[in-house]
């Protein structure tokens, strides 16, 4: 079986197969986000409520989070001096 996604948009919810296999109990990973297990406990699935908001704050998490990395970086390598130009200039003032 090849995996699959679907979304049904009047309930707000994802649900990714994995597995074709009968699922005999589920466990919840996080609020809204559910796991469904075969027989020998395997994940066959996943089911996510409220679906849409958790898409958006995941992928503006993510986006927000590579861009202050980004941000600091820069502003960190922007204020470094190389030692050897202190040092040349230390020596010019003695």
């Amino acid at each position: 079986m090849q995996n699959k996604l679907a979304f049904f948009p009047d309930e707000d919810i994802i649900h990714f197969s994995i597995s074709d296999e009968e699922e005999t109990d589920s466990i919840e990973l996080s609020p809204n986000i559910t796991a469904e297990l075969n027989k020998k406990g395997e994940i066959i699935g996943l089911e996510i409520l409220k679906a849409t908001s958790y898409i958006r704050d995941v992928i503006l998490d993510s986006a927000q989070a590579k861009l202050w990395k980004k941000k600091t970086s820069t502003t960190k390598i922007s204020h470094i001096r190389p030692k050897a130009k202190i040092h040349a200039r230390q020596r010019s003032t003695c």
